[in-house]
């Protein structure tokens, strides 16, 4: 079953092919063009840039400034058309800082390239601290013309790496940048490079979170190149600080992308070094191995882009890893039913039993269910304490049962489950299950929550219950997972 919404072949990413196919019914590419511009972090006298920029500003794949952008434009496209024939083109202003110069130059530049047949858009690479307060008008005008995104080169949210690497900039002038950007609803990618000296995974990881609370539309996330004729690789063959391995990378991008919004587009996901150039690491050079190498562990874990923003996404992957579709399972909670569906659909040929003690989250399921034409349930109105009572006839026999415990969404507020019948509900279960059966308990760290937190945990000791917990972030009040397995000792 396919949990990810932005994909038609179950890749586990937003990918940038699928946003702009069914955003533009085209292929759509992106031109790399070399437009002259410098960039101020170089400018500054004796500053020399960030030390990782080659001597094309990281533009290595645009075209040659030396031609008009228009020669640029279509020797990049000849190429590309061979590939992807009647394609939609979006120019990409790739190398160094190209908001860096005054309104009337960048207005030339850009809309010269705007005035070509079948160009849809503008991509513009930029600084968050080289964008004037006039260049900012023009981008809010020029955004109502053309599909325009401006990519924020941002690499790291930690100070001391980005001292290290000469940014030039602190986390607030990207804030302020982005600020100003989507005031004026202008869509932003924003750059990250893994692999820093002296960064470690944790760090790389805060970044993505960082950006995954942000309003932000794209991400890019690369692998750091130790370029030829660059500070970097002074540095390295100085200090011989740690390249990160393939699998090291991979693992970092996972975790990475499991704490992105889901409906971030991943612009890039990996490096793509000139090869003569690259000093390391070399393992960037095969980049369809790469690409391969974070699919499979995305499917090994089993997880997905956003997969770590909520609790209940862990839910449902230990029901789809549980539940064949002939199964008995039970929704021992089932609110507005969303759950109820769920199990429904994964259960398709089985049965899923439903309790609640209120009628408007019957009606509401029974709705849902029906709605998406289910015939495979059965809902009670009565409190989930008298589940063996009412499903005596399945003991041994249910594989799963869900307590999403809390009040109805949408709901009373004051109507929420209890300690006593929660704990009663959950040791009576144990009884329903199948040798391989297990208890999913949610757990809300709200006041009555906190209750039946200790009262479940006290539950679980009591009984020496095989149980693990699963939490998707560090905060101690946000919701998360127990799952209880049954055992040959329980009750």
């Amino acid at each position: 079953m396919n949990l990810f919404k932005y994909t038609d072949s179950n890749k586990r990413y937003y990918t940038l092919d699928y946003f702009y196919k069914h955003k533009f019914n085209s292929k759509v590419f992106k031109v790399s063009l070399n437009a002259g511009f410098s960039c101020p972090n170089k400018d500054e006298e004796g500053n020399g840039g960030c030390i990782y920029c080659s001597k094309l500003g990281s533009g290595d794949f645009a075209g040659d400034k030396s031609l008009p952008l228009e020669e640029q434009f279509e020797s990049v496209k000849r190429i590309m058309l061979k590939k992807w024939p009647n394609s939609k083109y979006i120019g990409y202003f790739q190398a160094n800082t190209n908001t860096y110069d005054t309104v009337d130059n960048l207005k030339d530049k850009y809309e010269r390239i705007l005035k070509l047949d079948n160009v849809i858009g503008l991509n513009i690479a930029t600084r968050p601290d080289a964008i004037s307060d006039e260049c900012y008008d023009y981008l809010e005008e020029l955004n109502k013309r053309t599909f325009l995104t401006v990519e924020l080169g941002l690499q790291t949210i930690h100070e001391h790496t980005s001292k290290l690497i000469n940014r030039g900039h602190d986390l607030k002038s990207f804030e302020k940048a982005l600020d100003e950007l989507r005031k004026r609803k202008i869509n932003v990618v924003v750059h990250i490079i893994n692999g820093l000296p002296y960064e470690t995974k944790e760090e790389m990881i805060e970044t993505a979170k960082y950006l995954g609370n942000k309003d932000i539309q794209g991400i890019k996330i690369h692998m750091l190149h130790i370029l030829k004729d660059t500070a970097l690789a002074n540095l390295y063959y100085k200090e011989k600080f740690h390249v990160l391995t393939k699998e090291e990378y991979t693992d970092i991008v996972c975790d990475q992308l499991e704490y992105l919004k889901e409906d971030i587009v991943i612009n890039r996901i990996t490096g793509d070094p000139d090869p003569k150039d690259l000093i390391e690491p070399t393992w960037l050079i095969k980049k369809f191995g790469v690409l391969n190498s974070i699919d499979k562990e995305l499917a090994k874990r089993n997880t997905y882009q956003g997969f770590r923003r909520s609790i209940l996404n862990y839910v449902k992957k230990r029901v789809i890893e549980t539940v064949k579709e002939k199964d008995i399972v039970v929704d021992a909670t089932i609110g507005n039913g969303f759950d109820t569906l769920f199990l429904s659909n994964i259960a398709k040929k089985g049965k899923v039993f439903g309790f609640d003690i209120q009628d408007e989250a019957i009606k509401n399921t029974d709705k849902l269910l029906k709605d998406n034409q289910r015939d495979n349930y059965v809902l009670f109105k009565e409190s989930h304490e008298n589940i063996l009572n009412i499903l005596k006839d399945y003991e041994q026999k249910i594989s799963l049962i869900l307590f999403n415990l809390g009040y109805l969404p949408g709901g009373n507020k004051e109507i929420t489950t209890k300690k006593e019948s929660t704990v009663k509900a959950i040791a009576d279960s144990i009884k329903l299950l199948n040798d391989k059966g297990i208890i999913l308990v949610v757990i809300y760290p709200h006041q009555e929550g906190k209750k039946e937190e200790k009262a479940i945990k006290e539950l679980i000791k009591e009984n020496k219950l095989n149980f693990v917990e699963y939490h998707n972030t560090d905060n101690e009040n946000a919701p998360y997972l127990i799952e209880i397995k049954k055992t040959v000792s329980s009750f």
